[in-house]
């Protein structure tokens, strides 16, 4: 397991930003990347495997959230962003509640194509899944994102845990999203999760540094796991309105809301995060889908309103930036 690690992670950034292309440029400056099966249907995680070759490589995968029992609160969102529909001219798609994101697809290819590293985010996965990866040459790392879910995600079996801090950019992995505030640093979640195990633990959230990642590993970390850093990578698949809001120095700060997809996640503070933050209930993916309209019309149409996310320590209006875990 831990020869398979490099010191420096590329992480795994759902949404476009994750590519072939990138996780091979990662190989050869001597970090190891991940490739986003997140959103991605199962024909394009195959596609983008096939492209690397032998390129050594990792794999996240989201674990899929069981629907809400109450749905009275994502009926009463929904109707919340009936003006947002309005300003754009588009439709609100009724609720979707079935979406496991091709889960058990997903756990087939990495099988099947023994992928040597296979990440887990949003929760936990059934011992069968890591029995089965496990078989097939693969090692298995859980999110966590405190020492509680590292106990959780034990019982699973995983050969190492990624201790993911509240600074990390785009969504928490935490399995309490009602609760979470995204107050943690990758150090503090680090020292936590070394606490109730010996495993292998890689650290993530907030790192823009080498100063850093020596930090991070003189602490304990096996490696450490960077996205926000790689966003304007000229290999990653950052779009083009998210590259411009990262360059722009139009934002300020970053926040952690709900109010895109029904999961934490730390994105640059706008207009929408500040209307619809306090009222925005627990519920990915279904929030995901019900907004997805409203965010694709706002990137086509006035793209500085586009919703891009980011890390704690993202250099805004910089050079120096990066995307999203997820």
């Amino acid at each position: 397991m831990r020869d398979l690690l490099r010191p420096v992670i590329v992480a795994p950034m759902a949404g476009g930003p994750s590519t072939s292309s990138l996780v091979t440029a990662s190989a050869r400056a001597g970090a190891l990347g991940f490739l986003a099966a997140g959103y991605q249907t199962p024909a394009a995680v195959e596609e983008e495997l096939r492209a690397l070759g032998g390129v050594p490589h990792g794999l996240n995968i989201f674990v899929p959230r069981p629907a809400p029992a109450d749905l009275e609160p994502l009926e009463r969102y929904r109707r919340l962003l009936q003006p947002e529909a309005d300003r754009y001219e588009v439709d609100l798609p009724p609720l979707r509640l079935d979406d496991d994101d091709h889960f058990e697809d997903k756990i087939q290819i990495a099988v099947a194509y023994g992928i040597p590293l296979v990440s887990f985010t949003f929760g936990v996965p059934g011992p069968r899944s890591v029995r089965a990866l496990r078989a097939a040459g693969s090692a298995v790392l859980i999110t966590v994102t405190s020492a509680e879910e590292a106990r959780q995600a034990l019982a699973a079996g995983p050969d190492a845990l990624i201790a993911q801090g509240g600074t990390a950019g785009a969504h928490s992995s935490t399995f309490d999203p009602l609760g979470y505030r995204g107050t943690s640093t990758a150090a503090g979640v680090l020292a936590a999760v070394r606490a109730v195990t010996d495993l292998p633990i890689v650290a993530a959230g907030g790192v823009t540094s080498a100063a850093d990642v020596r930090d991070l590993l003189d602490a304990g970390a096996a490696a450490v796991q960077c996205g926000t850093s790689f966003l304007l990578a000229d290999e990653a698949g950052t779009r083009a309105p998210h590259r411009a809001a990262l360059l722009s120095g139009d934002y300020r700060e970053t926040v952690v809301t709900r109010a895109f997809t029904g999961q934490p996640a730390r994105g640059l503070r706008n207009r929408f995060i500040d209307e619809y933050s306090a009222v925005a209930p627990v519920g990915y993916p279904a929030i995901h889908h019900l907004t997805a309209p409203i965010r694709a019309a706002a990137a086509a149409r006035r793209p500085e309103r586009a919703t891009p996310v980011g890390g704690h320590g993202l250099r805004l209006g910089s050079s120096r930036a990066g995307r999203h875990p997820g």
